[in-house]
């Protein structure tokens, strides 16, 4: 309030000083003078209601703010509405992110994580705006996206030797590596059966296991690079 007032002490004073200026600049008569003196009391009564108006705004607005809840009660109101406690709420949140960090690191199997999203689904938190989106339309989302890569499982075989057999020609069959130099794995895996990789019999049966990708690159790269000796 004495803000206000010295506001318009202020004012008033500086419309007498250009009052002053102007009767020192222009000869005015005593009634130029009450008329403008009218005039500046008339301005002055107007800022005065207009400061009134607004310290009434001021004092309504505090009115207003102090029968406001506090974001806390506000939150406390929304968690009452689901049946939850805040710390309930706090844990919810934790398995979210949880859940959410999982299915993005594809952390399977995915009808685990479908079944793990379904609960939270099911959970009357997850319908706070907090909540709701995330749950029930992105997370879905991103199992949805969420394809399953099948690697292809390759089991061992077995192989009974005939006669006029040899590794090479073992390796060598299509259904097995289709390629001779990859020999010394079959070799490797029967070590209990072959005691010289020159000498297998009849009847012996074998392991033939499969190659890994850097076996099959490396045995691969042995037959094309291969050049047979020339014919004498």
């Amino acid at each position: 309030m004495k803000f206000n007032r010295m506001f318009v002490f202020v004012f008033v004073f500086a419309l007498a000083y250009g009052l002053n200026l102007q009767a020192q600049t222009k000869e005015m008569t005593v009634e130029e003078w009450q008329n403008e003196m009218n005039k500046n009391r008339a301005k002055v009564e107007s800022l005065q209601k207009e400061v009134e108006a607004l310290n009434s705004d001021i004092t309504n607005l505090n009115n207003q703010l102090s029968k406001m809840q506090s974001y806390e009660d506000c939150m406390d109101d929304a968690y009452a509405l689901v049946g939850a406690k805040k710390s309930e709420v706090d844990n919810f949140r934790k398995a979210v992110n949880e859940l959410e960090g999982r299915i993005r690191r594809k952390e399977g199997p995915k009808a685990d994580r479908q079944a793990d999203l379904d609960a939270l689904k099911a959970n009357k938190i997850s319908a706070l705006p907090e909540f709701y989106d995330r749950v029930h339309n992105q997370m879905q989302k991103m199992l949805n996206d969420w394809v399953d890569v099948v690697k292809e499982v390759v089991t061992d075989n077995e192989y009974t030797v005939v006669k006029g057999d040899c590794l090479w020609y073992i390796a060598r069959k299509k259904e097995f590596y289709g390629n001779g130099f990859a020999w010394p794995k079959i070799y490797q895996a029967n070590r209990s059966q072959i005691k010289n990789p020159d000498l297998i019999y009849p009847k012996q049966t074998f392991t033939i296991p499969a190659l890994t990708a850097d076996e099959k690159s490396k045995y691969e790269k042995l037959r094309m690079n291969y050049k047979p000796a020339p014919v004498q």
